[in-house]
């Protein structure tokens, strides 16, 4: 019997570390973009058995989405310096007669030209637009990416831009891994935006991570726990200290939380918590009833549009 037991405690254990090591892999590959021409990435249509396989083990190899828009003289392409001397590119828009500055930021995988939808209509309703490309996305240097915890520099280097020129009306806008950003932004760097707009914000890294394992058809846990601990032992931190529900408390201009019902990512339970820690007077849910983890300006764009403009005025 103890023979057995020690069988099948060695078994256990195996097992275990087997999956770690998987975990590992895949925990590294999430959290890095390489640029073109530096990884061999396969279309699907081209992948053999052994790809596959390689994938489901050692995880998938990400390229840098690249910039779609296509730019003119209205773009005014900017550059901003990181502590690690990294470059980051934005673009930076002026409108007639401003009567403020939007900052924008994407999410996870994204690039600065894929919330330029976004930026258009601010510009409508008067404002001047700064899109950055977050470290290792776009056209921005680097290739490692921690899931808002050191980005959140970045967001403090868009806004010192701006601030540096004289501007008073800074608005702060993210998306998903952008907008949780955002709230590191200001509990880490004291920010003081005039007004904060959230929309998808996940409310702690390792909920963000169990959202992208269910999606996944797999077990919540424990692999979720075992890639947020590898995601961030990897990259140099702390992982599951990376808390936004929790920075929000920082937050004392008015914000505006905006969530798609049908977010197969980020759950109500999520969105409700980051709301009732929100300590400013002025703050609004809103919940965009035919959207899901996508942009709902282009999803519901009346209603964003609305919600947006009632928000700003």
């Amino acid at each position: 019997m103890k023979r057995f037991l020690k069988t099948v405690a060695r078994t256990v254990f195996v097992l275990f570390l087997l999956l770690n090591v998987v975990v590992a892999f895949h925990a590294y590959k999430f959290t890095h973009f390489y640029d073109n021409g530096f990884m061999t990435v396969k279309a699907q249509a081209d992948k053999t058995g052994w790809d596959k396989i390689k994938e489901i083990l050692f995880g998938i190899n990400a390229v840098k989405q690249k910039n779609t828009v296509a730019t003119d003289s209205t773009f005014n392409t900017v550059y901003l310096q990181t502590k690690e001397d990294l470059k980051l590119e934005g673009w930076y828009l002026q409108t007639d007669s401003a009567v403020g500055t939007v900052c924008l930021f994407h999410g996870h995988g994204g690039t600065k030209s894929g919330v330029n939808t976004e930026a258009e209509e601010f510009r409508k309703l008067g404002y001047n637009t700064l899109l950055i490309d977050f470290r290792a996305h776009g056209n921005s240097q680097g290739n490692k990416c921690t899931i808002g915890y050191n980005e959140a520099e970045d967001v403090k280097l868009a806004y010192d831009f701006i601030k540096n020129k004289g501007e008073k009306n800074i608005v702060l806008w993210g998306i998903s891994m952008g907008a949780s950003t955002i709230t590191k932004a200001i509990k880490d760097y004291k920010l003081l935006p005039s007004k904060v707009i959230l929309e998808m914000p996940f409310s702690t890294i390792e909920d963000a991570v169990m959202g992208r394992v269910k999606m996944m058809g797999l077990p919540a846990q424990p692999i979720s726990t075992l890639l947020t601990f590898w995601g961030g032992a990897e990259n140099g931190f702390w992982a599951f200290s990376m808390k936004p529900q929790e920075y929000v408390k920082e937050i004392s201009c008015p914000v505006l939380l905006q969530w798609g019902r049908n977010d197969p990512r980020v759950t109500k339970g999520e969105e409700d918590v980051m709301f009732a820690n929100i300590q400013s007077a002025n703050k609004k849910f809103v919940i965009f009833e035919n959207s899901g983890h996508e942009s709902l300006c282009k999803s519901e764009t009346a209603k964003w549009v609305n919600e947006i403009s009632g928000f700003l005025k």
